[in-house]
């Protein structure tokens, strides 16, 4: 129980970044999945196309969840590693 407390809290640290439009937005999660931070460059607001934006935005959300996934894979793995015993 006291290892699940200690993922819980490992969660909150845990960043990854996803971006769009060569990185014109970014967004970041934590391990919760909860966007935590996201930066628009002015470049994404010149000529006011605000479809593009928010394509930019949800593309951009969308590689940042393909990355904290793949940084919560690496997580657990090393948990497991550490739980049964094996160094990581």
């Amino acid at each position: 129980m006291e290892q699940m407390g200690s993922f819980q809290e490992k969660l909150k640290e845990i960043r990854a970044t996803g971006s769009s439009g060569g990185r014109m937005v970014e967004v970041d999660l934590d391990g919760r999945m909860e966007m935590i931070d996201i930066r628009i460059s002015p470049e994404a607001m010149e000529g006011g196309d605000f479809e593009m934006l928010q394509d930019l935005i949800i593309a951009a959300h969308s590689n940042a969840m393909e990355n904290i996934k793949e940084v919560m894979s690496r997580e657990m793995g090393a948990l497991a590693g550490m739980s049964m015993g094996f160094p990581v």
